[in-house]
């Protein structure tokens, strides 16, 4: 298994890319923001991008985003092909994806929001931290892309402070014993008290 950075040889993957996305999003009941084939293609020709390739097979792939005029970077899109799963292969995706991220944007701070518990601890394992929605990036064009998850009305009626996903963010001027990694089962907490929170809610 091979996990590159990826370049224009891998813009064939980009329709599989995003139906596997599309897909997983549809089976696992959570919102995950779409993204149309040229813009994954658009991620691998100007190198922010790491694909995971058995052979010729698409295996798994994640994107850089840059935010607020590079003061911050988000790890998007992490999807594993169902061929592939639960064999460690989103943690090698993460961390390569989470490598090459603080070797192009060195001084940038490093977020992610997402549903998914063992995401979360993948990113806990790295050094992030949850924080509040407050601390991650202004950047209007970033929460505009929430728009196509179908958990956006979550986001609107809290004032954009809170939603089902969890903020994380990596600071790099942070020092490290300020930073422990967390246990997944908290992780898988928070969301449940989440979802009953916001989908109570939803139902009234």
């Amino acid at each position: 298994m091979d996990v590159i950075i990826a370049n224009d040889d891998h813009v064939k993957y980009a329709q599989e890319i995003c139906d596997v996305i599309a897909e997983s999003a549809k089976v696992r009941g959570t919102g995950i923001a779409r993204r149309t084939p040229e813009y994954v293609a658009s991620k691998m020709k100007n190198g922010n991008a790491v694909i995971a390739l058995e052979g010729t097979r698409f295996a798994g792939f994640c994107y850089i985003e840059k935010w607020g005029h590079g003061k911050f970077v988000a790890n998007s899109g992490l999807i594993v092909h169902p061929d592939f799963r639960n064999i460690g292969l989103a943690k090698k995706i993460k961390h390569k994806i989470f490598q090459h991220s603080r070797t192009k944007f060195p001084d940038a701070k490093v977020f992610s929001i997402t549903t998914g518990s063992a995401v979360m601890k993948l990113n806990s394992d790295l050094g992030y931290k949850p924080v509040p929605f407050s601390e991650l990036t202004d950047d209007q064009s970033f929460w505009d892309g929430c728009q196509t998850c179908k958990n956006y009305d979550v986001l609107t009626r809290t004032d954009r402070k809170m939603c089902l996903c969890t903020g994380m963010l990596y600071d790099p001027k942070a020092k490290k014993e300020e930073v422990k990694p967390i246990k997944e089962s908290v992780f898988k907490r928070l969301k449940s008290i989440k979802e009953a929170l916001f989908l109570k809610k939803e139902k009234k």
